[in-house]
């Protein structure tokens, strides 16, 4: 008996692109970079803010010693 012939496929074509598709990875890519640039600007910032920190408690600290070493003196007639 004879077989059936076999039926060839044609290979698929390019997938249906969804309209949509190329909008929400351009959307997607888009919030990544600012996401990117907003946490290399955070980063600057509190690198600003340990400095100013860093140098107001330094100061404080050669201010307060300062006061105490005229204190000593005053004290202790040096």
């Amino acid at each position: 008996m004879a077989q059936p012939a076999r039926r060839v496929v044609a290979p698929p074509e390019d997938p249906p692109l969804d309209p949509s598709a190329a909008q929400h990875a351009y959307r997607h890519y888009r919030a990544k970079r600012r996401a990117r640039v907003e946490r290399r600007r955070e980063r600057a910032r509190a690198r600003l803010r340990f400095l100013v920190a860093a140098v107001i408690l330094t100061a404080f600290a050669i201010a307060l010693l300062v006061v105490l070493w005229h204190a000593v003196q005053r004290v202790f007639g040096l």
